[in-house]
């Protein structure tokens, strides 16, 4: 933890955050847990904290509003500020609940269980894709798996799935801090060829409607409300984007800890019946999503402290998730920990939409791994982290040695 003067300063372009990040949110955990950066944020490292602060009336996800964060990609007319600016994940208040009233439709808890034969077959589709000897379970499931499920869910042909990807992965740069030209450029160039992909399916079902996803949106809900074209475009691509990152890498991020804490893989190996109640701990063990943005737009009580008005905070997920008076021993990964709920998918108003659907995908996939393969090692220790390790923390690739029961 580096010191501006006399005072602790958490700087996200600290290259210690990278090396030693544990530590690092543990020193300033204790030294000051609800820390008023040097640099003019506010930061969140207890775990009731970030849970109390994400509930809290008065915090918005809202950045949109930001001249400088809409500068940066594009100005206000840019495709992909336009976009945003609709996101459920974005607005507050009123427009969220209604926008997330309309799409909870398409994800009850009946939707995600009619789902999962098909998931159980996409699973055991890329498993045998792989086979054995030397896998990438990134590219080989991890990726792929949350694309093709949201592309069942909607309606869109599984041949298309790998251009949404690319589309949602690149739309989804949107929310980087550290937003450079060469992305705004090929963040505005996908959003208009994804809204016009969404268009053209919008229009068959306008002519033939199926049992999907994108013709119940354009039903009226039970109040004959109708979203607009440009509001179920935006919230097809959150869907796609909605858990994605918190179910690619809980499984790339928790297999690497099983890996590492060989006797708990053994465990689960001998415990499947484990792997429901494990999802919990493997996905707080390293977080999916370390640090999330916010802002107050009144003032925020958290004990003895108050965050004023207009204020930036990061919610630090990453250190919550080891908070010694959450989880007691918290360095240590315990898949038989007694059940405690994690932050993986948020909190408060904006917790993740599709939160039940990331979930069963990760589950049936650590489920189906470990009843297929008999041995899985790490073959490789030369491992590459995303960059922008400050807020999501996940394997660019996963070299397992694996071989079939």
């Amino acid at each position: 933890m580096t010191t501006f003067g006399t005072k602790l300063l958490f700087d996200l372009r600290d290259p210690l955050l990278q090396s030693d990040r544990y530590e690092y949110y543990r020193r300033l955990r204790e030294a000051d847990p609800i820390h008023h950066s040097p640099l003019g944020y506010w930061v969140l490292t207890r775990f009731d904290d970030c849970d109390a602060f994400l509930r809290a009336p008065g915090v918005s996800a809202n950045y949109t509003d930001d001249p400088e964060w809409v500068r940066v990609r594009g100005g206000p007319n840019s495709p992909i500020v336009r976009s945003t600016k609709r996101w459920m994940l974005t607005n507050d208040g009123a427009v969220h609940r209604r926008l997330r009233r309309l799409v909870a439709r398409a994800l009850t808890p009946a939707a995600v269980e009619r789902l999962k034969p098909r998931i159980a077959a996409m699973i055991n589709d890329m498993i045998d894709a792989m086979g054995d000897g030397e896998i990438d379970l990134i590219n080989g499931i991890a990726l792929p798996l949350p694309v093709y499920v949201v592309c069942e869910l909607l309606g869109i042909p599984i041949e298309d799935a790998e251009r949404c990807r690319h589309w949602t992965n690149t739309i989804a740069d949107v929310v980087d801090p550290l937003v450079t030209p060469q992305m705004r450029i090929r963040m505005n160039r996908a959003e208009p060829e994804f809204r016009a992909y969404i268009g053209e399916r919008l229009r068959e079902r306008r002519v033939h409607p199926r049992e999907d996803v994108l013709s119940m949106l354009l039903e009226p809900d039970a109040d004959g409300e109708v979203m607009s074209e440009e509001d179920i475009v935006a919230q097809v691509l959150l869907l796609f984007n909605a858990g994605h990152e918190t179910s690619v890498n809980v499984l790339g991020n928790g297999m690497f800890a099983l890996l590492e804490h060989p006797e708990q893989l053994r465990l689960l190996q001998q415990r499947p019946d484990l792997v429901d109640h494990s999802f919990e701990e493997l996905a707080r063990f390293n977080s999916a999503v370390q640090v999330l943005a916010r802002r107050t737009t009144a003032a925020v009580t958290l004990g003895d402290t108050t965050i004023p008005a207009d204020s930036a905070v990061l919610v630090v997920l990453g250190a919550g998730h080891r908070d010694p008076e959450k989880y007691p021993d918290p360095d240590r990964l315990d898949i038989t920990r007694p059940a405690t709920k994690s932050l993986a998918f948020g909190s408060g108003p904006h917790y993740c939409i599709a939160a039940t659907l990331g979930r069963l995908e990760v589950v049936m996939a650590f489920q189906q791994l470990l009843q297929r393969y008999r041995t899985i090692e790490l073959a490789s220790t030369d491992l590459e982290w995303f960059s922008h390790f400050t807020f999501l923390l996940g394997l660019k690739r996963l070299p397992l040695r694996v071989t079939f029961r």
